[in-house]
């Protein structure tokens, strides 16, 4: 017996009887002969137990009439709840809320069963509730105030969890627009079915849209459909296909009955549920062999799925326990699927960044080798070979642009007696000082490579040969000043000739422009050395 006394009024957790009709025929007479087992206020009861009848009885401690407000927070999940109020056997009021009929749901607030009711003296509460495969449900008394409190708190968990979901969906969709990797877009909708079921199972839908009875029925084939985008994420991430066989085809055939499963309840969903429980155990003993298979071959992110995935499956169990009856009615227990998820959904996040990473250090190795394998490693310059890629793109551009572009090739007069006189190592010290200077002078979009031995090729996009000439002799007065130390007793300078072509757009080949280059630099050193010479191409 609840007693009900004072204006503030929050019974949310309290003794009640219970009794299963198996016949799911009895009417409200016969239920009344029935022996009610006690239980709390929120019980979970399987499958087997479709129609189930609650009973409370109340008795009001005060003088005046109470108002108090019966709230079954879970009503969005049933098929019907339906209220009978009898007073010393007699029925004096009944409601039948039915989700499927628009006429009834004045008592449906928010995802919830709220039904008003007076209390004068002693007053017995029959709930009936009908469910479309698993029945649980919770019971709560308040008085006016504190009901629109309890409605204004819900859901705000869940709320919670499907925002950060979704905002992993969405970082995630975007990885894979960018990327085109699959497992971006497999982890994606895994994340997708995961947090639609949420909204759908936990009343999300319910509260904001006021979605729910049989037509959400075969919206929950998003749970069905959530481990087969797991299962592909786990193929593609394991690689499976390629190396390991015997895990591939265990994983194969886990999509092929969840993909048969997931047909079937698109014709009978409510068996197709019945049978979801057994199927996702299934599920997790294959994936979880699957992992500890990864684990003992040394996958390095076999340890950080077995985590994402085991919580996921301790929090589903408890789940499943519940859901068929055979654990107790708490938050956890409840809501395990959907902690599941969420806990599932951070660790995979976790080998996602890490994968990301990888990929990067990959890249970063691919251009170092790229770097060094264009790139000069006495001079730091670009070679020859990268030049000659480079400068034909360069070239090809000016003449659709029809701009001017000239090219500049740069000796080291009398290198030969430089490493004949002081040796290799006084020449690689002449090398890279005449290199550095070359790179002060030019610009950032100008091409520069050491071309051989001791000469360097220039080419100046977007520039007439009146400026390059000007910048060469530059590097050319900069050279001439410059002491080149070959040990702390001895310095030497060096000068350098240069020949510049000046290329028209509507003449340009590589070679041509090399050869024409070259000509002016020869002009240049048989008319003495150190200067710069012009040559129209």
């Amino acid at each position: 017996m609840q007693k009900i006394q004072g204006n503030d009024v929050i019974i949310e957790q309290f003794k009640m009887g219970y009794f299963t009709d198996v016949t799911e025929k009895m009417q409200l007479n016969e239920i009344q002969k029935q022996p009610f087992r006690i239980s709390s206020n929120s019980i979970s009861l399987g499958t087997a137990a479709k129609v189930t009848w609650a009973k409370i009885e109340l008795e009001n401690l005060d003088k005046k009439i109470q108002k108090i407000y019966l709230h079954h927070p879970y009503a969005y999940h049933n098929h019907k709840v339906e209220l009978y109020e009898v007073i010393d056997n007699t029925l004096v009021r009944e409601r039948i809320l039915d989700m499927d009929n628009p006429a009834t749901l004045q008592w449906m607030y928010r995802g919830s069963a709220v039904f008003d009711i007076e209390l004068q003296n002693k007053k017995t509460l029959y709930i009936k509730s009908i469910s479309f495969s698993h029945q649980w449900f919770s019971l709560n008394l308040y008085n006016e105030d504190q009901s629109k409190r309890a409605l204004l708190g819900q859901y705000t968990d869940i709320a919670l969890l499907v925002g950060m979901i979704l905002a992993l969906i969405i970082y995630n969709f975007l990885l894979f627009i960018s990327s085109r990797l699959k497992e971006h877009f497999y982890y994606s909708c895994y994340l997708v079915c995961g947090g639609f079921w949420i909204a759908l199972s936990y009343g999300m839908f319910a509260d904001f849209f006021n979605i729910f009875g049989s037509i959400t029925l075969k919206w929950h084939l998003s749970l069905v459909a959530m481990p087969i985008f797991l299962i592909l994420f786990m193929i593609n991430i394991f690689e499976t296909k390629s190396k390991y066989p015997v895990e591939h085809w265990a994983l194969i055939s886990i999509i092929v009955l969840l993909t048969i499963n997931f047909i079937y309840g698109l014709f009978d969903i409510v068996t197709a549920l019945k049978y979801s429980s057994s199927l996702a155990a299934v599920m997790m003993a294959v994936s979880l062999s699957v992992s500890f298979s990864m684990l003992f071959r040394k996958h390095p992110i076999a340890l950080f799925f077995l985590i994402g995935h085991g919580l996921f499956v301790i929090f589903s169990i408890l789940a499943v326990f519940f859901y068929k009856g055979k654990a107790e009615f708490n938050y956890i227990n409840s809501h395990g699927v959907g902690i599941g998820i969420m806990l599932e959904a951070l660790v995979l996040s976790l080998i996602i960044a890490y994968r990301i990473r990888i990929l990067e250090n990959l890249k970063i190795k691919q251009a170092d080798l790229q770097l060094l394998a264009s790139t000069d490693p006495l001079t730091q310059l670009f070679n020859r070979r990268h030049f000659s890629l480079a400068a034909t793109e360069l070239l090809n551009k000016a003449k659709q642009m029809h701009r001017p572009i000239s090219a500049i090739i740069i000796d080291i007069d009398h290198f030969k007696r430089v490493n004949d006189t002081y040796g290799h190592v006084a020449g690689d010290k002449s090398l890279r000082c005449v290199a550095d200077i070359i790179r002060q002078q030019c610009r950032k979009h100008d091409l520069l490579a050491r071309y051989g031995g001791e000469e360097f090729v220039i080419l100046m996009p977007d520039t007439r040969s009146s400026k390059a000439y000007a910048l060469v002799e530059e590097m050319r007065q900069t050279l001439e000043r410059t002491e080149v130390s070959i040990n702390k007793t001895l310095s030497i300078r060096l000068t350098m000739s240069s020949g510049i072509t000046e290329v028209k757009p509507e003449n340009i080949n590589l070679d041509d422009v090399i050869n024409q280059a070259d000509k002016a630099l020869y002009t240049a050193k048989n008319n003495g050395r150190n200067q710069t010479q012009l040559s129209t191409f």
